[in-house]
């Protein structure tokens, strides 16, 4: 099938790695045409601007890094809304607030495309190996449609309602994973004097309750972190975590809910970034607090 992805960022290019590696003919934009060169040697083809791979594809994947970015690909000059979408599906993957995937849906659907939100669950290397979670939102029609894609590249795709929900529900889901850096972060603290290895601290917490399956899946990670080792390639960087947490505070309190627990973690983070973690990865904090908070 003839797929387009619009957006090659980490997880963009990771997409578009397992579109390729199930025999798709890809075609891909991004507003930084340099970062698509790495998935140009591996097959996939290039287009001059957003509608350009509209144009060429039969489903056509944005996922971008705000708002902004999704007015721009989408409403800006050469975007989206410019392609006769007759007959295209749109699978926006963005996580934003669900007012700007309610909005872009009805401008889609206003040029007879369609289209759905499927924010997904999971980082570079599930999406690599299509073990992703889809959360969608969009019309029974526009999700059948979708299904088969969805299917290769998640390992379970949730249907939650119409246009806007899988972004809500996204919120959610990120929510507590996020916050868990910072809480981990002060856990660790706590056990800092004991004279442990940091391979025996992690395996010990990761054998908890309270161990989310990040924590076991990014142990030796997180370990390496603690002796000092950077990750030298960031699933999820700091910087987007701090994105996040705003989209979920001001949808909270547009829905007139105070979430202060998430609020105190973006004022932690927004100091670490400010210190020059912006794109580290996320767990790379609690490295970061134990240094920097000890008294």
């Amino acid at each position: 099938m003839k797929i387009g992805l619009i957006g090659t960022g980490r997880m963009g290019g990771a997409i578009v790695q397992r579109l390729l590696a199930c025999g798709h003919e890809v075609t891909i934009w991004n507003r930084s045409m340099a970062k698509t060169e790495p998935l140009v040697e591996l097959g996939a083809k290039t287009a001059s601007s957003p509608s350009a791979v509209v144009a060429a594809c039969e489903i056509t994947i944005s996922i971008l890094t705000d708002g902004a970015a999704i007015d721009s690909a989408y409403r800006g000059a050469g975007g989206v809304l410019e392609a006769d979408l007759s007959g295209k599906l749109l699978i926006e993957m963005s996580t934003v607030r669900p007012s700007t995937s309610i909005a872009l849906a009805k401008d889609v659907l206003a040029k007879g495309g369609g289209v759905i939100d499927c924010p997904v669950g999971g980082t570079v290397g599930p999406a690599r190996d299509g073990k992703l979670l889809g959360l969608v939102g969009g019309s029974d029609e526009d999700v059948a449609k979708a299904k088969p894609i969805l299917d290769q590249l998640c390992r379970r795709v949730e249907h939650v309602g119409p246009n806007g929900s899988g972004t809500t529900l996204k919120l959610s889901v990120n929510l507590p994973l996020l916050v868990f850096w910072q809480s981990f972060s002060e856990a660790l603290s706590i056990s800092s004097k004991l004279d442990i290895s940091p391979e025996r601290l992690i395996d010990i917490l990761s054998d908890t309750s309270g161990a989310p399956n990040m924590l076991k899946a990014r142990a030796p990670a997180i370990v390496a972190s603690l002796k000092g080792q950077v990750s030298p390639n960031a699933a999820f960087t700091l910087d987007n975590i701090r994105k996040d947490l705003r989209t979920m505070i001001e949808e909270a309190k547009s829905m007139g809910w105070d979430i202060p627990v998430t609020s105190a973690t973006l004022k932690e983070f927004d100091k670490t970034s400010a210190a020059g973690l912006g794109e580290a990865d996320g767990l790379e904090v609690p490295a970061w607090f134990i240094k920097t908070h000890s008294k």
